[in-house]
């Protein structure tokens, strides 16, 4: 017998996140996008839930619980707001380039102070990019960290971490925010985000530890996807069931009710995918091909629900008096996160062609120089 459940524990917390996030995130998330910002008292709330730590280990006063865990939560998150989602986590993905690289040590340097400083936040950001003719261009150099990032889904941090194939840089100063107004995410935020001259206070280089970081970073993007699909094709499903056309609800009607199952199955396939990922990572297994087919899948399947959960409502959909093209326009912003969906495209693509399970450590995150 196969026992699919998810055990008393996990179970508690994801219904006590999905009672605050549907209580709280998706009942104003209009009033957080336009502050981009959620407000202290929503941060309060969030954190005597205790959810900040989920995946600090429990010798550093974490609850220790792992991705799988993390992943749950982000979903429910995602359903209500997942720009408020990355707002109101302090240390957000952040943490993962921490603990794969530089262990509970640097966790507990980094990561653990941030907790106990009101609105404190730490941005993960990717530090590598590709030049035409393959020449690769890294934001960071042995010392200091030099460049511009467009956009990036804050408008302060007290710590920035940089992430690329080589390792991650952490910096505490030499960065600049400049406000703009976003397209998705807006309750997080939008910057674009300069670096000058800035000084590295820790770098670590490790390609393998580098992969898994990013991997548990398309992990945590992926699960808030999930959410966000889940209540647009929730919301578009319910709006069908009572707008009547031809004497039945429009739901009943054949071509649009094999769309609606077409959009539950899309979502509950990228549940899967991003929850195996995330139980291959808790038990040691090789993850990162996982990760990032996740991820692509996540992004192309958001494309898919967004706009057809939008479609459903008709011209009204457009309209910000429905939420409708806000699960769009965030779903799209998402998939720039992660080092955006072409390099997980790579990531898997080349995973899945050159090993034997196809989840083995990704070459391209070990490619020369």
């Amino acid at each position: 017998m196969f026992d699919m459940s998810l055990g008393e524990d996990l179970s508690l917390i994801q219904d006590q996140v999905r009672h605050f996030s549907t209580r709280v995130l998706h009942e104003r998330h209009r009033e957080f996008e336009e502050r981009h910002e959620v407000p202290e008292s929503v941060v309060a709330e969030f954190a005597a839930l205790g959810l900040a730590g989920l995946e600090l280990p429990e010798t550093l006063g974490g609850a220790g619980l792992g991705a799988l865990a993390k992943v749950l939560v982000l979903e429910e998150l995602g359903a209500g707001d997942p720009g408020a989602a990355l707002a109101l986590d302090g240390l957000g993905a952040a943490l993962y380039p921490l603990a794969e690289l530089g262990g509970p040590a640097a966790i507990e340097t980094y990561a653990v102070p941030l907790l106990d400083k009101p609105a404190a936040r730490a941005l993960l950001v990717w530090g590598d990019s590709e030049r035409p003719g393959g020449n690769r261009k890294p934001l960071c150099g042995a010392h200091t960290c030099d460049g511009t990032i467009p956009w990036v889904p804050a408008q302060h941090a007290d710590r920035v971490v940089v992430l690329d194939r080589e390792g991650a840089a952490v910096l505490d100063s030499g960065f600049r925010f400049t406000p703009l107004k976003g397209s998705g995410l807006r309750a997080a935020g939008a910057a674009q985000l300069d670096f000058i001259d800035a000084p590295i206070r820790e770098r670590w280089q490790d390609r393998e530890g580098a992969a898994r970081a990013l991997a548990r970073w398309q992990l945590h993007t992926a699960a808030l996807m999930v959410g966000l699909m889940r209540t647009a094709a929730e919301t578009s499903r319910e709006y069908a069931m009572q707008r009547v056309a031809f004497g039945k609800p429009i739901a009943h009607h054949q071509a649009l009710a094999f769309l609606i199952a077409d959009m539950r199955s899309a979502v509950d396939a990228t549940r899967i995918l991003v929850q195996e990922a995330a139980w291959r990572a808790d038990r040691g297994l090789p993850f990162t091909g996982a990760a990032a087919t996740a991820f692509v899948e996540a992004v192309e399947a958001s494309m898919f629900v967004t706009p057809n959960a939008l479609q459903i409502f008709g011209g009204q959909g457009f309209m910000q008096d429905l939420p409708l093209e806000k699960y769009m326009r965030e779903a799209r912003t998402l998939g720039l996160l992660a080092g955006g969906v072409d390099l997980a495209r790579d990531i898997a693509g080349t995973e899945v062609t050159t090993s034997s399970d196809g989840f083995a450590l990704s070459p391209i995150l070990a490619e020369e120089s």
